[in-house]
């Protein structure tokens, strides 16, 4: 198992983190401040300037054949920023799901180029109660991430997947309220949707699918804890509070050492769930859930610190460390209730 970054995968993190150090505070704060949707131009920019948005796309499928090791490097940038985009919906989601459909109609190419967005129902959070009737999708499907800016919806009806326009007639999505203003979910309501049928998945498939998110949702994780420890150290080194820089304290020496170990046993877990999804496919499942039951309240923690140890500031609108503390929260919570994570584990181990 190799966890150790190549030095093809540190120019892959240094590429996307140079776009992003300049791009991304403009887009966190359109959308946090003043309600914006996503920057389709910077998305674009990610698919055809870098060509990252299909790095677990195989080469025969018009993708850059990497993997998901170079996936969760993506994952871990975008965290790190805090950006606002489709990545779940569009890159994680719809791809591995047109990916395990062999699917050759066309839309991974313009998914991978950022010309076009998607979303997923059906295998991500609520199930809803989406059904196939008389030709067309009814039924309502809901909180979907991703789904307020999508220009086209996969819904999963029965493992079977079928694809559908999603500003077409007999859909309606509504925006909806989230902990985190840098995600944006939405209720997909269907009376009637003329929807293309694109094939079948079997319970192990769809499984796949969720464990591969899983392991793109710990790699943000990730990227936000890192972050976090790195803001949060800047601050506690210049920060004078009684004549001294607060960060020469013992207990908040000893706090952000806490915040850096964890930062550093979550990104080992991501690593070995992301070697696992490349080079072990059948023991993806164990480490996955690993990543998930452990990142998910250890970046949550990290940001708790980061708010704290920032004071006063660590509290305004205006100060980014409550948007980190959302992101963490929720992504802890995107696959679903920490009690289900951990019986899954449990499970796996065969406790």
């Amino acid at each position: 198992m190799q966890l150790v970054p190549t030095s093809e995968q540190d120019e892959l993190r240094s590429a996307v983190r140079a776009l992003l150090d300049k791009q991304a505070p403009r887009a966190v704060r359109a959308t946090v401040d003043d309600g914006a949707g996503y920057d389709r131009d910077l998305w674009r920019r990610l698919g055809t300037e870098l060509g990252v948005l299909g790095l677990a796309v195989p080469e025969e499928l018009g993708g850059a054949g990497a993997g998901h090791v170079e996936r969760a490097i993506l994952a871990e940038e975008l965290g790190r920023a805090l950006l606002p985009s489709p990545f779940l919906g569009s890159a994680v989601l719809a791809t591995d799901l047109l990916v395990g459909l062999d699917d050759r109609s066309g839309l991974l190419g313009a998914l991978g180029s950022g010309e076009r967005m998607a979303a997923v129902a059906g295998v991500l959070g609520p199930a809803g109660d989406v059904s196939v009737s008389g030709g067309g999708l009814r039924g309502s499907a809901g909180p979907v991430v991703d789904a307020t800016d999508a220009d086209d919806l996969l819904v999963v009806v029965d493992g079977v997947v079928h694809h559908l326009d999603a500003t077409g007639p007999g859909v309606v999505r509504t925006p909806l309220r989230s902990l985190d203003p840098t995600r944006r979910h939405a209720r997909v309501d269907l009376d009637g949707a003329a929807a293309t049928r694109l094939g079948s998945l079997d319970s192990d498939a769809l499984q796949r699918v969720r464990d591969l998110a899983t392991v793109a949702i710990a790699a943000e994780q990730t990227g936000v804890m890192g972050a976090a420890v790195d803001r949060t150290v800047a601050y506690v080194s210049d920060r004078v509070q009684f004549g001294r820089v607060i960060g020469s304290y013992q207990a908040v020496k000893h706090g952000c050492a806490d915040m850096y170990a964890s930062t550093e046993q979550a990104v080992s877990a991501v690593r070995a769930a992301a070697w696992a999804a490349d080079h072990d496919p059948d023991a993806l499942p164990l480490p996955a859930a690993v990543a998930r039951v452990f990142v998910g309240p250890a970046a949550f923690a990290v940001t708790n610190s980061m708010v704290q140890y920032h004071g006063g500031i660590g509290y305004t609108w205006e100060h980014d460390a409550h948007l980190f503390y959302k992101r963490a929260k929720s992504d802890e919570l995107l696959s679903g209730p920490p009690g289900a994570a951990r019986a899954r584990l449990a499970e796996l181990m065969k406790v």
